[in-house]
Order: structure tokens, then sequence, then C-alpha cells
């Protein structure tokens, strides 16, 4: 009987991460749909799909190395396909210079580096060998994407301003992570739980940051204004382009923290 509960509480926290994975996959539709109706992808940035289609294909290496893995097979699964077609929505409405660099990036990190890790571990290793070495793999580069939000965290800190990290994407974020935490308790996966440790904690952090800071008027603008130590003096067409300004890279940022989440 108790292992019955164990077998049930893997499914029901695997099915939610699968859930709320999935809304978090299409968190990004809003910036595609306005990059769809400028018609154009410039001033955003095509690393934090690269990145996001990167772990979504190590994940479901890993996936199908283990075996019965379905939910996780399930996931990212359909991230490796959202991901592809954020990419080539963003590739079509790009510009010259950006193509070139995004396919530069899919060479060298999707095809390039996905490829030798993928030959290494078929030729060199074998079984359970092979299955650990993808899963250690797996963790550093999750562990590496969730400490991404650092410079975030420092950013808030810096301006008082919590503009550049959405409350609800925070959460959603630290949610996922811990789905996928419990997921990897209960089937006993130290790859899948550890990296959702670090993805809680930071998520915590930044919802603790968001109460302190919401409440704060930012020094957002004055950051703009100030150039080399010097202060300028603006109308309010000045700051009204500042405020655009800011928006622009508050997009880039939410985007970028939106892909930069761990799946498993």
């Amino acid at each position: 009987m108790k292992g019955f509960r164990v077998h049930q509480l893997q499914f029901i926290f695997g099915l939610l991460g699968n859930i709320i994975s999935f809304m978090v996959f299409l968190a990004p539709v809003p910036t595609f749909w306005t990059i769809y109706k400028k018609k154009t992808s410039e001033g955003f940035q095509c690393i934090p799909y690269v990145v996001a289609l990167m772990s979504a294909m190590l994940l479901l290496y890993y996936a199908v190395l283990k075996t019965n893995a379905y939910l996780l097979i399930s996931i990212n699964s359909f991230g490796c396909v959202i991901e592809l077609i954020y990419i080539a929505l963003y590739f079509y409405y790009a510009p010259k210079k950006l193509k070139i660099f995004t396919l530069k990036l899919l060479m060298i990190l999707n095809l390039g580096s996905y490829g030798v890790m993928v030959g290494g571990t078929m030729l060199i290793l074998h079984g359970n060998k092979r299955t650990h070495a993808v899963g250690w793999i797996c963790a550093a580069f999750n562990l590496a994407v969730f400490a991404s939000p650092l410079t975030i965290m420092k950013r808030v800190i810096r301006t008082k301003s919590v503009e550049y990290m959405p409350f609800f994407l925070s959460f959603f974020l630290t949610l996922s992570a811990t789905m996928w935490f419990f997921y990897g308790f209960f089937i006993k996966d130290l790859f899948i739980a550890l990296p959702n440790i670090v993805g809680f904690l930071l998520g915590m952090v930044q919802m603790i940051m968001y109460m302190i800071y919401k409440d704060r008027k930012g020094n957002g603008l004055e950051e703009k204004l100030e150039e080399g130590g010097k202060n300028y003096e603006v109308d309010d067409q000045s700051l009204s382009k500042v405020k655009k300004s800011n928006q622009s890279e508050t997009k880039e940022i939410n985007m970028g923290e939106t892909n930069h989440n761990n799946i498993a």
C-alpha cells in the first residue's frame, strides 16, 4: 500500500509539473504577438529561446535513457516544439544581422555541443553510466540556468524597482520548481530534484524581494539619465522616451526569465 501511495504521488506531482510548465512555456506568446504586429524582432533577444531549447533537448535525451519517464518526455517534447516555433518566428522577422547571430548560436549550442554530448555518451558510456553522466550534465546545465535571475535580483536591489521582476512570473517558476522537486524526490532522482531545490530557493528570494521593494519608487529613470556621473535636465518628451526604453528592456528581461526555467 505504501508503494502504491508513493506511485500516486509521483504521478500527481509529475502531472502538476507538466501543467505548470506548459503554462510557463506559453508565457512568451504575447511577446511574439508583438513581434508579429511590428513585423520585426529587432530589440528582442533570441538567447533565452535557444537556451530553453537546449534545456528541453537535454532533459528529453535523459528521459529517453531513463525509461518509463513519460511525464518528462511529454513536457520536454512540447518544450522542444514550442521553442522551435519561437525561434522560427524570431528568425523570420529578424534583420539579417540577427539572423546570422541566431544561426551561429543554434549551430554552436544546439547542434555542436548537443551533438558532441550525445555522440560521446553513446560511444563511450553504456547502461547506467550513460544515464548518470547525462543526468549530471542536465543538472549542471539547469543549475546554471537557474542562476541567471541573480543578475535581475542585483538590478532590483540597485534600482529599488521590481518592474524588472514580475511577481506572478517568479511565483509560477517557483511553483514549477516545487512540483518537479517533489517529482524527483518521490522517484528518487537526484538529477531532477537537485536543480529544483536551487530554483525553489531563488524563486522564494525573488518573491521576498518583490514584497520588500514593491511599494518603493525605483530609480530606473535616474539611472538612465545619469551617464558618466552627469545629470541631464529633461522635458516631458525625453522622459517619455526613457520610459519606452525601460519598457523595452523589461520585455527582454521578462522574456529571458520566462524561458530560463528548469522544466524538470
